[in-house]
């Protein structure tokens, strides 16, 4: 069985940061692309980064020099480092392998 748990979000204020983390079960997790995902309140879900299992990245436009993925094979963990963050990047936050499987998401509020 495929589980997600994302944590780390809150509430921030504009320009400030956050890490998010992400551990992932029931899969070989070297051996997947991870990906985090974010949906703002009336939006669809967007897709904002992914790292590869070859340790290369991209990123949603929006998000590019501000945010940064990585990733720890050893803990089963994938990481979302948030910085310089906006009051548009506000939204539940979710990784996953597949998009087939998806955890509870971590809340990310940015305001001041």
């Amino acid at each position: 069985q495929v589980q997600y748990a994302e944590s780390g979000g809150g509430l921030v204020q504009p320009g400030g940061s956050l890490r998010l983390s992400c551990v992932a079960s029931g899969i070989i997790f070297r051996d997947y692309s991870m990906y985090w995902y974010r949906q703002a309140p009336g939006k669809q879900r967007e897709w904002v980064a992914v790292i590869f299992s070859t340790g290369g990245t991209n990123y949603f436009n929006s998000v590019k020099g501000r945010f940064t993925i990585s990733r720890d094979n050893a803990k089963n963990t994938v990481y979302l480092q948030m910085n310089s963050l906006k009051p548009e990047d506000t939204a539940v936050y979710y990784c996953t392998a597949n998009g087939a499987n998806w955890g509870q998401g971590t809340q990310v509020t940015v305001s001041s």
